[in-house]
């Protein structure tokens, strides 16, 4: 059972990949857990990662810290919803 607020989570990274990495809705709507970010989306460079982790911590009210990011946080769709979702929802 995912908790409460998970959903929300999960809808702000969709539309934060959609807007700073320029993907289409549809295609981020495809997104499944499993879904590889880095790596396999060459819109997902090292730049738009800072980007990208901005904009999440500007729409959900959360900070990362600096040795937060590692390549397992950005590896999958699933892995960098749980992450957000576990700075967002304390």
């Amino acid at each position: 059972m995912l908790p409460e607020g998970y959903q929300n989570v999960e809808s702000t990274v969709r539309a934060v990949l959609a807007d700073v990495l320029g993907l289409s809705a549809e295609r981020v709507a495809a997104f499944e857990p499993a879904t590889p970010l880095f790596g396999a989306l060459p819109e997902l460079d090292s730049m738009a990662v800072a980007g990208v982790l901005t904009e999440i911590e500007d729409r959900l009210g959360i900070l990362i810290e600096d040795d937060e990011v590692d390549g397992d946080m950005l590896e999958t769709f699933g892995a960098l919803t749980e992450f957000a979702a576990g700075k967002a929802l304390v």
